[in-house]
């Protein structure tokens, strides 16, 4: 069965490029980015784990770990990785998951046979502190994946666990968010200090709580 949003994140030990880990312990209180490729050596995924490693401080500012799945095992992995930090002028230092046995896969669902009968499809899941599934994404082989988006969630996954707020279509860190339905009009300048606009009775905006 799929994982759905807020089931528990399934734990599971492997082998890495960084050497061997258990995932809750690896990842302790932070959160997380799990990610799946086909396999070695596909163009897309080069670009994306380079794309990744780019983004180190990105991540990290969000007390965010990222950690990689491919079925090849971790001697295919380190010279794969010596390409992505050739052609992508970059460092990966993260870890990329040998799941020969598919193991992983099979944990979070990651084999869809509409696409192929053995191999990963290149899925994305984001998984909080408390080890629950946040977000889910599953891309097409073609399509690389939107790093910039995955971080913007990431964002409004981190403000709305604190605060009670939502964020609107296309927001980006910085912009108006929106107070949700369950708190009234009037008690809203109590939490929201920082005033409110009300666009509609069940529209209400309020600048991001946390700046």
């Amino acid at each position: 069965m799929s994982l759905r949003l807020g089931d528990d994140a399934p734990n599971f030990k492997a082998q890495t490029s960084i050497g061997d880990i258990d995932f809750y312990d690896y990842i302790q209180d932070s959160w997380a980015v799990l990610y799946s490729h086909p396999a070695d050596f596909t163009p897309v995924c080069t670009t994306e784990l380079g794309r990744t490693a780019q983004l180190k401080n990105e991540f990290e500012k969000r007390n965010v770990k990222v950690l990689a799945v491919s079925v090849d095992s971790v001697e295919d992995h380190h010279k794969w990785i010596k390409d992505i930090n050739e052609t992508q002028n970059t460092n990966v230092d993260f870890p990329l998951i040998a799941d020969k046995d598919r193991e992983v896969a099979e944990l979070y669902d990651m084999i869809h046979p509409n696409a192929s009968a053995t191999a990963t499809v290149r899925s994305v899941f984001v998984i909080g502190p408390d080890k629950k599934v946040k977000l889910t994404l599953t891309y097409p082989a073609s399509t690389g994946r939107n790093f910039d988006e995955i971080l913007r969630v990431i964002d409004s996954l981190q403000l709305t666990a604190n605060y009670s707020v939502a964020t609107p279509a296309d927001w980006k860190h910085g912009e108006d968010v929106i107070v949700v339905p369950a708190i009234k009009t009037e008690d809203i300048p109590g939490k929201f200090p920082k005033g409110y606009t009300e666009v509609k009775p069940y529209l209400r905006t309020t600048p991001q709580p946390n700046l």
